[in-house]
């Protein structure tokens, strides 16, 4: 089939996520090696997105692709309750890497599924039925957890489950709970004592955040945050959920985001860059004491898939690639070039409200005039940014663009060269939002 014909029966017979389906414009890929895709045109794309912040180890990669030959040689799919080598090793190996005493290991197909799985699990661990989570995050697609999840996707499909208590960020969209690192961190944690007296501390079961605030913004926590949350959550017996699932796997120049607070969860949720998206597979991580707790207790969750040994092959590869390759440390390496080159975009650019990264973990926010308004507003959009998104596929650039702000999540196999080529061709397009620029 050419590119047309592809575009149009996917239209046709399949539907997309997060739009309507005359408006979606999907790019026809064919092949995707390393940093880069390639369209049936022969289009070739810097991928500087990893596709959903998740192809950590480049596309493509030979040893993950061998190891999920041998697997299909070997067992394709076995039931649930059942042994296989390879959950054992998988299991093992997650248990070695894992920070603390997060030992034990539930095996779903996504984040969203590990995180459903995480709301059983703190809800029958504590006994307890109350969930506290952020305005600004975004925990997965399913019924749960569009409640858990703040963001405006969360609008339409409620009313949804019951027990859901969201909470500002420490970094809200428009106000400030400080100027300083300290004062934030206080403000937040004292404005947090007060819901949980609200809502009833006995009532609350956990508290989910993403280690560092992904799809809405790229926000890491200020200094001694995390380590603040965790002594405020354990005096309320509060359990701590680590939404690892987009900043997990090395995108922030560490393991797990929250070894950059110097803590660890009682939960941890990941996906993506677990099997770096070769193959669906999610996970859930829980700490001694609720592993003990499940296996004197029924765990109420069960899936078809749990432990499917295909996506457990990806992820061992995986993982032994990332570490093998030290592709962690590259993201480490790489965050002062990326901080570099978004200093030099805000410089050149009257456009360029401001640029954030932890590791390769990026974003960059325009801005419409010199008083700071957002290019686009909050759940909004501008014309300049569905220009400036085009001109970026043109000159071979891929990325997610939302709202006012774009994305710069580059597979964590990239080098510096390419690091910087990229930044070039954004560089370039940004001529577009610099001519909507108001004064």
């Amino acid at each position: 089939m050419n590119s047309e014909e592809i575009v149009r029966l996917c239209k046709q017979h399949t539907m997309y996520t997060w739009n309507k389906g005359d408006a979606v414009n999907p790019i026809p890929i064919d092949r995707a090696d390393g940093i880069y895709m390639y369209t049936t045109d022969g289009h070739k794309l810097m991928d500087f997105n990893s596709q959903l912040m998740s192809v950590q180890v480049g596309h493509n990669h030979p040893k993950v692709r061998e190891a999920i030959k041998k697997q299909v040689d070997q067992l394709t799919y076995v039931f649930p309750a059942s042994a296989t080598a390879v959950r054992a090793r998988v299991g093992k190996l997650l248990a070695d890497i894992t920070p603390g005493n997060i030992n034990t290991f539930f095996f779903t197909l996504s984040g969203a599924e590990s995180n459903e799985n995480a709301i059983k699990a703190a809800r029958l661990y504590t006994g307890r039925f109350k969930i506290l989570s952020r305005y600004r995050s975004y925990h997965g697609a399913t019924n749960a957890c569009m409640q858990l999840t703040g963001d405006p996707r969360r609008l339409a499909n409620e009313p949804g489950t019951p027990g859901f208590v969201k909470v500002f960020d420490p970094w809200p969209y428009h106000y400030s709970f400080g100027k300083t690192d300290a004062e934030i961190t206080e403000q937040n944690l004292r404005y947090l004592e007060e819901v949980i007296m609200y809502e009833g501390p006995d009532q609350i079961a956990a508290m989910f955040i993403e280690s560092v605030t992904g799809t809405n913004g790229i926000l890491a926590p200020p200094a001694g945050y995390l380590k603040g949350l965790r002594e405020l959550l354990n005096k309320y017996g509060i359990l701590l959920v680590c939404d690892e699932v987009m900043a997990g796997f090395g995108r922030t120049g560490k393991l797990f985001a929250f070894e950059h607070g110097d803590i660890v969860p009682d939960i941890v949720c990941m996906a993506k860059g677990l099997t770096s998206s070769y193959i669906p597979l999610g996970a859930m991580g829980v700490s001694d004491p609720i592993a003990a707790h499940f296996r004197e207790n029924v765990f109420w969750g069960g899936l078809t898939y749990n432990s499917h040994p295909m996506g457990l092959a990806a992820a061992e590869a995986a993982i032994t690639a990332l570490l093998d390759e030290k592709l962690i440390e590259n993201a480490a390496k790489l965050e002062s070039v990326m901080r570099e080159e978004m200093d030099g975009l805000k410089e050149r650019h009257v456009s360029v409200r401001e640029g954030r990264c932890i590791g390769l973990f990026g974003m960059v926010d325009l801005q419409k005039n010199s008083k700071g308004e957002r290019m686009a507003p909050y759940n909004g959009s501008h014309p300049a940014m569905k220009k400036f998104h085009k001109a970026l596929l043109d000159n071979g650039l891929f990325t997610f663009v939302r709202w006012g702000s774009f994305m710069c999540n580059p597979p964590l196999c990239i080098t510096e060269e390419e690091l910087r080529e990229g930044y070039a061709i954004i560089d370039k397009c940004l001529a577009i939002t610099d001519e909507a620029f108001e004064g």
